[in-house]
Formats: structure tokens, C-alpha cells, sequence
């Protein structure tokens, strides 16, 4: 059954350590949840994703895998997990960031989203009802409320207006999910999502809404769209004192290692974004000294390692004059080794984080890492 159970909150701020029990296993928060949009984290084989980064859970996105690889499939093999070879846990998105994304292929109406498919132009509707039903087919752990995501900046009147249809599609989320089974045989749970946008009364009302629902998690969404960082950070934390403590706490597609450490300190238990995996393609480099453009031609001739720290690299034979000979000559192995270097660095990040709180030094140590980690190398 799914448990969330909080271990130790640290005395300097909000941070805490935490563990969900689902299904398919434990989690230990605060973690960093690599993106697995159609079912593949974009480089890395399973086989790496749990031995060389150690991730606990994985996501795959609604929309993608509804349109690719299609729910036949996954309901004949058995749901996403035995379709992927992923034994662990995983949480799927319920296509509310593409409805927002794909601004001029989709039209918003109170039953639901008519959309254009990326891939062929075809037609699709999502409700909250079918979009419960998906994700049931698909099979995740942990399955998200459909919602729209507001773009920044929004103004008031169509932030508020949005934030109410986001609710008015929760209670429908909500009630198909309490009366549908899960469809093999381990349990599933649902999230709700906080809108608002960056206006502060909005987003009370949205916490309150959706702790009053007393799901077993909560999501604050439409955050990491555009707005200033110190935006991202009040509103965390406005939201992070309403949602109820004794639930995880999941903020959406957040984002850069200092993003990740900040709201750790003000009570974010979950994290995904793709940055770590889409830079890494471009030979952008996360490590706790700062960031590396691998292309630059100061890499050429560095035989150190790509970084010492990191567990996913450090018995690594790479050299950072390796990564960038690959990278200029355009090979793929580059974009693998870098993808392992940034997917590994953000899950030592977290898991480095919560041995900080378990110490008692994670907020003096967030303080040193932060700027260093920020600055170009």
C-alpha cells in the first residue's frame, strides 16, 4: 500500500527526509525523478538508470505514450513497467503541460482539451475521465490530475478563471478514479495539482482546495514557465505552508540544481525536469564546481575526469578532453557519457541533500553549494 512516512525535518528550514512506500518500492526523499516522456529516459538503458545513477522513480507522460506507443500495446504487455523492463516505481504526467505547451494546436473547453497530434495532425480529446482511465492503463505508481498550466505572465482574471476549471476537473478526476479499479492488480494513487500562477491569493486558495481533497500526495504545478526564480521560491513556499505535512509534496519540472536545493529548504519532498537530460545533448555539464560547455575548445587538452564526485562517473576512464573530442566529431556516446554525468550529478544532489538533513548541516551546506554550482566553468 501506498505510505508516506517523514523522518526528520531539519531544524533551519523546511527541509525534510521522508520515505514512499508503493508497490513496485521504497523511495527515499527528498528525490529527484529522472523524465522518461515515451517510455525511455532519452540515452540511458534501464540497466544504468538503477545501477550507475541509482534512480528510485522514473516518469513517462500521458500524452506522449496515449499517442505512441498507444494503450493496446501497454495493456497487452502488461502496463509500461513490463513494456520498458523498469521494475521500480514510476509516475506519469497527465498531459496537462502539453495541452499548455501546444497553445496553437488545442482548444480548452469545460469538458475538456480537443487536440492536434505532433506527430500526424489527428484529433484527440482528453476529459479528466479518460485521461484517469489512461493512466490506469498505463500503469503507474503514482498518476497525476488533468489540469491546465497557465503561461507566465497570465493576468488575474485568466489565471483565477483557469485555477477554477483546474478544480472543477479535479472533482471529476477524483470521482472516475474512486470508481475505477487499478488495472494490474497493485495499487495506484492520485495527485492534485496547485494553480494559481505567481498571484499570491490564488494560490492559497488552490493549496486549500487541494489539501481539503486529502489525497494521498499533493503537486504544485505552473511554476519553472518563465517567471523569476525569487517568484518560483515565494510562492514554493507560501504553498509548501498549506499543503499538509504528513504528504509528499511534488513540485513539477523544477529545474536547475539551485532551484532543486532551494526548494528542498522550503518543504519539496519531489522534483522532475528534463534539463538535465536535454542539456546534456547540447554538452551542457552539471557538477558541484559549476557548470561545463564541453564543446569549448579549454577542454580540448583536460585529461581530468568529468567529474570526481559524481557516482555515476567517478571509476569512469572519461576524460573531460574525451567528452569534447566526441562531441565535436558529433558521436553519440558524448550525449550518453553526458547524459550520465547530469543525471547522476542531480541524483547525488538530492541524495547528498538528504544526508545533509539527516546531520543537522544541510542548510549551511546548501548555502556553499548554491553559487558555486551556478557559475560557468
Amino acid at each position: 500500500m501506498f505510505q508516506f512516512t517523514l523522518e526528520h525535518t531539519d531544524t533551519a528550514s523546511r527541509a525534510r527526509t521522508g520515505r514512499i512506500d508503493t508497490a513496485h518500492g521504497s523511495i527515499c526523499t527528498p528525490i529527484f525523478m529522472p523524465v522518461g516522456t515515451v517510455g525511455t529516459v532519452k540515452t540511458v538503458r534501464q540497466e544504468e538508470l538503477r545501477d550507475l545513477i541509482q534512480a528510485q522513480i522514473i516518469l513517462g507522460n500521458t500524452y506522449h505514450l496515449y499517442l505512441r506507443p498507444g494503450m493496446d500495446i501497454l495493456e497487452k504487455t502488461g502496463g509500461l513497467h513490463r513494456f520498458i523492463g523498469w521494475e521500480r516505481p514510476m509516475l506519469t504526467d497527465s498531459g496537462g503541460y502539453q495541452v499548455y505547451s501546444l497553445s496553437n494546436q488545442r482548444k480548452i473547453s469545460e469538458e475538456g482539451v480537443t487536440f492536434a497530434s505532433h506527430i500526424d495532425g489527428s484529433r484527440h480529446f482528453f476529459t479528466p475521465e479518460n485521461v484517469m482511465d489512461i493512466q490506469r492503463r498505463i500503469g503507474a505508481d503514482i498518476i497525476m490530475a488533468f489540469d491546465e498550466c497557465p503561461p507566465w505572465p497570465s493576468d488575474y482574471t485568466y489565471a483565477k478563471n483557469s485555477m477554477e476549471l483546474t478544480h472543477r476537473w479535479l472533482r471529476r478526476c477524483i470521482d472516475r478514479f474512486d470508481h475505477t479499479e487499478p488495472h494490474y492488480g497493485y495499487e495506484q494513487v492520485l495527485f492534485p495539482i496547485v494553480q494559481g500562477s505567481t498571484y499570491r491569493d490564488l494560490r492559497v486558495a488552490s493549496a486549500e482546495t487541494i489539501a481539503a481533497t486529502e489525497q494521498k500526495g499533493n503537486a504544485i504545478g505552473g511554476l519553472s514557465v518563465g517567471e523569476p526564480a525569487e517568484e518560483m521560491y515565494a510562492i514554493t513556499d507560501l504553498v509548501c505552508g498549506i499543503l499538509p505535512p504528513d504528504k509528499p509534496r511534488y513540485l513539477m519540472g523544477v529545474g536547475t540544481p539551485a532551484n532543486i536545493l532551494e526548494c528542498i529548504a522550503l518543504g519539496v519532498d519531489m522534483f522532475d525536469c528534463v534539463l538535465p537530460t536535454r542539456n546534456a545533448r547540447h554538452g551542457l555539464l552539471y557538477t558541484a564546481e559549476g557548470i561545463i560547455n564541453i564543446k569549448n575548445a579549454k577542454w580540448r587538452e583536460d585529461l581530468s575526469p568529468v567529474d570526481a564526485h559524481n557516482p555515476a562517473m567517478a571509476n569512469s576512464p572519461y576524460t573531460k578532453a574525451y567528452l569534447h573530442h566526441l562531441f565535436r566529431c558529433n558521436e553519440w556516446l558524448g550525449m550518453q557519457l553526458a547524459t550520465l554525468q547530469n543525471l547522476g550529478f542531480f541524483l547525488w544532489l538530492v541524495i547528498e541533500a538528504r544526508r545533509r538533513i539527516l546531520a543537522g548541516d544541510f542548510y549551511t551546506w546548501k548555502n556553499q553549494l548554491v553559487p558555486a554550482m551556478e557559475q560557468r566553468l
